[in-house]
């Protein structure tokens, strides 16, 4: 008869996740996820396979409990100030990252993805997933008047997304508050339906 587990799963996935965030999927080695989760390897290795299957579970739990549950909390808002929260908490996230550890998400993209095809498949759909937020918010926006209808919704989603990963990229070597704040700036700039004044 099989022993029952004896650990929490959640707790396990959340140490894990930290290890392979801090470190990267390449340097995190097996000897680090034991250390950091309390369980043998052959525990590991029975409750959730090889190093690379924990990885995508953690992964994917970031995801879920980061990328996905900021979206959810944004939606419920009117469109310009969900997507004026929304970076609002990317930069206070940033700062208040004393290890630098920057976006886990992001960091796959240029850690795991551009050598392993599932991987960046994950990081693609992932980001997708918040493109097509940003896409709702200003379709949103632009339909109610409220976002510029200068460039196509597209055009400023793409662009929301491009400030987004620069600002977690950023924030790993310099974590500063005016620079952060002024990326924001100007791309809420930019969403303002006002006309730019005259130069």
């Amino acid at each position: 008869m099989a022993r029952p587990r004896e650990f929490e799963e959640s707790a396990v996935l959340d140490a894990a996740m930290l290890c392979f965030w801090e470190q990267g999927f390449e340097a995190t080695t097996v000897k680090h996820l034991v250390a950091r989760t309390g369980l043998t390897a052959a525990s590991l290795y029975n409750a959730f396979g090889d190093k690379r299957t924990l990885y995508q579970r953690t992964l994917d739990r970031y995801v879920e409990s980061s990328v996905a549950s900021r979206i959810r909390r944004c939606e419920a808002m009117p469109p310009l100030a969900a997507l004026a929260a929304f970076f609002e908490d990317i930069v206070t996230r940033s700062l208040s990252d004393a290890d630098c550890k920057g976006c886990m998400l992001v960091n796959a993209a240029l850690d795991t993805a551009p050598h392993d095809p599932q991987f960046r498949t994950a990081v693609a759909d992932a980001l997708i997933r918040v493109e097509a937020f940003f896409l709702g918010c200003v379709e949103a926006g632009q339909a109610g008047g409220v976002i510029s209808t200068r460039l196509p919704a597209t055009q400023l989603a793409q662009h929301l997304l491009a400030v987004l990963l620069g600002i977690r990229v950023l924030a790993r070597i310099r974590p500063e508050r005016e620079l952060l704040e002024g990326l924001v700036a100007p791309t809420m700039l930019l969403l303002d339906p006002a006309p730019f004044a005259d130069s």
